[in-house]
Order: C-alpha cells, then structure tokens, then sequence
C-alpha cells in the first residue's frame, strides 16, 4: 500500500494554477477556512453535502451494491428476476446492506433503479435478459399522454418500506441515500420503448411534437419531486438526480430540454425538504458544468472525464462537489488506486466533497479493491493533508 504522505502538492500530476487558489498561512490551523460550522450527530455524508466542517471526505460508490460482490451473485442466482429483487422488501434491504456490511462507506443508496416509479405513473415495462428495459408502449403522442397517472404511491410501498427498515438499520453510522432519474433521462426510455444508442426518436420530437414532449416530460417532473418527498419521509437523508442520458445532448438543448424540469423538481423538494442535500449526476457532463449550477442542487457529481480540480476551479467553492476516480482504476494494483484518491480528494479541497467513482462500479470489479478504496479514504485527515494552505475565501464559477 502506498504511503498515504505521499508529497501530492509538489507532484506535477497536480497544478495547483487549475484548482481553486490555495495560498499558504503560517501556523494557520484547517479549521480557519469559513464554512458552515456544526456540532450535529448528523453523519459524515450529510454533513459534508451542506457544506460542513469534517475531518475528511466521505465515500460511497455508485453502484456498489451489486454485480460486482459474491454475495449479490449468490442471491441473483435464487432469485434471477432483477425486478424482484428490486422490488421485494427483504431483497431489497438484503442486497443494499450487503456492502454496508462488507465496507463500511459513508452513503448507503438503496438498492433500486430509476425505472421503478414508471408502473406508478401508467407506464408498465419488463426487463429482459438481453435487452435490457423494455416498454412495448411507448409513448409518442397525445393519446399516449392520456394514459399517464398521477403517481401511485401504493405501487411504490416497497421503496418506502425498505427505506424505514435501513434508516433503522444503519442509525447514524451513514447517511442514507435514495435517487431518482431526470426527467429528461427517464423521458428517453418512456419514448424510446426502452434502451437507445442513438436517442433519435425523444430528439427529433424536441422539433417535430415538442408539446408532446413538454407533456411528458411535464407530467415526469411533478411525480418525480413527490417520488423524492416520498424517499425522503420514509428515511431518505440526501437523494442523487441521475439525468444519465443529459449529456448526449448539445449543452443549449440541455438548457431547454432538460435543465428547467430539473430545476422545478429541485424547487418543489426544497419547499417541503429544504434540509435534504440533493445531488446532480449526469454522466459525460463536462460540457454542462457551468449550466448546472443554477439548478439549485446543493452537489454536482462529476464523471472520470472531467478532471477534478478542473471541475472545482469552473465550479467555484459555493457548491459541492462528488466524485471521480476512474471506476477502471479499481483493477489497477492498489498503490495506483491510493494515489488517484490522493490526487481527486486534493484537488477537490477540503470542504463540500464527497468522494465517489465517476461512474458506477464495474462488473468484475475485486472486492479487495473496494474495500482498500473505503480503508484509504477511513485513513484520509483535511488538517494533514492540508497543512498550511486555506482556500481562497471568494472563488467564483468561470465566466
């Protein structure tokens, strides 16, 4: 394992020019840095998604429980229908506990897929082995809309339940997450019937039926903020927005078509949630940073992509930030994956991050790694790490 004193600041992996200005302060302890203090017994993740003072950054991987772990292996094969397991209770809070169990990260996300509300809302589909999700209606026209429903929260009792049991479950030892998908993201598979490479039928309707997008994506909007509502009453503490498929649009298309529906469902949750922390993820998005700060997210995830103190300096410090070691470096020997962790938590700073994959853990992913990632973040302290430097208190986005 490699040193974790390792001299980063001095490494020319990292330049100090890109990230938010770092200036050094004789005998000028970390705690001088101005952030929103706290004496909460609110876990690590929570507090550092305000924007809080911790010792150092907490950790959870995007899908960490899952194909990767011998232990879901075993349960998939008693239990080969993903939509059972993901919508039977046990299963549901079996499988999201089990790498709880095995490594102790800071976040624990329930065990589920942005899909799930699509029954709730009058959308049915299957999951086939190959192809993926399947929606044999799909919807592309006025009288498709029609059958679109408010959301059923009775279709749904079994996230609310789950939830209850893992909020009881993990206490405070780690924050407990829930999600949902964009709109927009959600939207491409309702229109699409499922899957797509080329997203050619939900883009030519932003010109050839736009008012039947707008509907859909209209009615998207208001069940996912209730859908959220739920997840939070029922024990969710923070909720990641994933618009996964945001960025195979243009960055001015994103503007129209995605980013104001994602902006109404941040403004209805805070209404009723203004303390839940919420997350904005969209993969491939290194051409939106700038646009997704307005949404109103208290955290903008960033995928392997975008380099990390290039997203902090575009970004600015008002914000936080998530993510975003390469998922491939957890087949790399462990030193490398010690150093790239080293390298992403310094140059994200030491306030309003969360340390996270860019992507979602891979398939074949060794446990040992998962684990080593968890026990190097564990080790991780901002005041050593830190030593003698503060962040410039005014850093702005870039214009």
């Amino acid at each position: 394992m490699a040193s974790l004193t390792s001299p980063f600041l001095d490494s020319p992996q990292l330049d100090l020019r890109r990230r938010p200005k770092l200036y050094p302060k004789t005998k000028a302890p970390l705690q001088s840095i101005k952030v929103k203090a706290t004496s909460s017994s609110d876990p690590l993740l929570l507090k550092a998604a305000r924007g809080e003072t911790v010792s150092r950054p907490p950790a959870w991987m995007m899908r960490q429980a899952g194909r990767y772990m011998q232990s879901y292996k075993e349960l998939a094969i008693k239990h080969p229908s993903f939509r059972q397991r993901s919508e039977t209770v046990d299963l549901i809070v079996e499988i999201t506990l089990q790498p709880w169990k095995a490594f102790k990260p800071d976040g624990v996300i329930l065990f589920s897929d942005i899909l799930t509300p699509l029954p709730a809302i009058g959308v049915p589909f299957d999951i086939s082995d190959s192809k993926g999700p399947v929606i044999h209606d799909p919807v592309q026209s006025e009288k498709c809309i029609e059958r679109l429903r408010p959301i059923d929260f009775e279709k749904v009792s079994f996230v609310g339940e789950s939830l209850r049991i893992l909020r009881n479950e993990i206490g405070k030892d780690a924050t407990l997450l829930g999600f949902v998908g964009a709109p927009w993201t959600i939207g491409t598979y309702i229109v699409e019937g499922g899957s797509t490479k080329t997203y050619q039928t939900i883009k030519s309707m932003c010109y050839t039926a736009p008012h039947i997008l707008r509907a859909l994506l209209s009615h998207l909007t208001k069940a996912i903020s209730e859908y959220i509502i739920y997840q939070v009453n029922s024990g969710a503490q923070c909720i990641q927005i994933f618009d996964s498929w945001g960025g195979q649009l243009p960055p001015h298309v994103w503007e129209t078509w995605s980013k104001p529906y994602i902006k109404q469902i941040v403004s209805e949750v805070k209404k009723e949630c203004p303390d839940v922390p919420l997350v904005l993820y969209i993969n491939g998005n290194g051409g939106l940073l700038e646009r997704m700060v307005d949404t109103g997210v208290d955290v903008i995830g960033l995928d392997w992509t975008v380099d990390m103190a290039d997203g902090r300096r575009r970004l600015g410090d008002k914000i936080g930030i998530q993510g975003n070691v390469d998922p491939a470096l957890l087949f790399s020997p462990l030193p490398v994956l010690t150093e790239d962790i080293h390298r992403v938590v310094k140059a994200a700073g030491p306030t309003g991050h969360i340390l996270n994959l860019g992507h979602g853990v891979l398939v074949g992913t060794p446990e040992e790694a998962v684990a080593h990632f968890f026990d190097v973040t564990r080790s991780l302290r901002y005041e050593s790490l830190f030593e003698g430097f503060t962040l410039e208190p005014e850093l702005e986005p870039v214009s």
